[in-house]
């Protein structure tokens, strides 16, 4: 059954693999940017920041020298920003070793790069049998192999692993692990999978016994915790005054206006205008709920020592995170420079 089930695979990939542009090549560098970024993305969205990473920063040492403001405004919109700056980050230890580590272990020694992503460079471009596990990998086998230990547990994850690794037809991985990728989300989907006309039907056990929607099986995890904001837009003279996030929070590194968190707005000179009250904005284990102020003044008012001053037509110029993209998008133009310019 095992071989069985990698030649079907196989067999169904060379038919029904969808065609990626970073598919066809073992450029590691290319292989590895289109990881990163279809994590937590979908691959209709993360296709045009992958163009345009690469047309921009053609090879990894490339985005080595650019600037982590840079690459974050790049990334600006696809969220979880860790992975631009790990990405960031690994580009310059991959640039100061001179090429791309050509094992597992030197693959996992880079910034932010785990066992999936190891393997699925590793198999794609070195042409290592190493089987990659994502969502798709979990559903499809826990599908067919009526599993229900938790995907999201240790012993889950060593389980499928394992697995998949024995599931692997020696000297095909990368065809392999873009076919199981592509069977799960074509034919073995979350909602509505194709069983009647899987090649795998005959063989599957949670087909068999009825259990196709209710496999995978998570363990719950922590309950999402809600969190409100005030965002002040301050106009002063055409400027406006913005500060970077700092570490151990989300949207380290981004750009945002003033920030009033669990505390009572302060009086400033000025008419102070409410823009949108109670936007709602998730995130994994979070749920924001923000409103939005213009602060239109003639006297600059005193703030932190880490808030700048910047033109507003300028602010493209800087990551924001996506809800700062919203409150600015609610602000007026200014009558001194005709809006800010998105």
């Amino acid at each position: 059954m095992i071989m069985d089930f990698g030649e079907h695979i196989l067999q169904w990939y060379r038919v029904h693999g969808r065609e990626l542009p970073w598919r066809g090549t073992h450029d590691p560098y290319r292989i590895w940017l289109s990881e990163v970024i279809l994590q937590q993305t979908r691959i209709t969205q993360g296709m045009d920041y992958w163009l345009r990473f690469v047309e921009r920063w053609p090879t990894v040492h490339d985005l080595a020298h650019a600037s982590e403001d840079e690459v974050l405004r790049e990334w600006q919109g696809l969220g979880y920003y860790s992975r631009a700056r790990n990405l960031h980050q690994a580009a310059q230890q991959i640039d100061q070793m001179g090429d791309f580590p050509q094992t597992l272990d030197g693959l996992r020694s880079l910034k932010g790069v785990g066992d999936y992503t190891a393997a699925a460079i590793a198999s794609m471009a070195f042409g290592i049998d190493a089987a990659v596990v994502d969502g798709n990998v979990f559903r499809v086998l826990a599908r067919h192999f009526d599993i229900d230990t938790p995907i999201n547990t240790t012993q889950g994850k060593r389980l499928f692993t394992e697995l998949a690794q024995s599931l692997l037809p020696a000297g095909h991985a990368a065809e392999f692990n873009q076919g199981m990728m592509d069977f799960g989300a074509i034919q073995c989907t979350p909602q509505s999978p194709r069983c009647d006309e899987c090649p795998l039907a005959d063989t599957c056990d949670a087909l068999r016994t009825h259990r196709i929607d209710q496999l995978p099986v998570k363990q719950k995890r922590t309950t999402v915790k809600t969190r409100r904001l005030q965002y002040i837009y301050i106009r002063y003279q055409g400027l406006t005054a913005i500060h970077r996030r700092p570490a151990g929070d989300i949207w380290q590194g981004l750009w945002e206006p003033l920030l009033i968190e669990d505390a009572p707005l302060p009086q400033f000179e000025g008419k102070m205008t409410l823009l949108k009250q109670g936007v709602k904005h998730v995130l994994t284990h979070r749920i924001l709920m923000a409103d939005f102020w213009l602060l239109e003044t003639e006297h600059q008012p005193a703030l932190p020592q880490d808030y700048i001053w910047v033109d507003e037509a300028d602010l493209d110029n800087y990551a924001l995170p996506r809800l700062v993209e919203k409150l600015i998008e609610n602000v007026p133009p200014s009558p001194l420079k005709g809006g800010v310019q998105r």
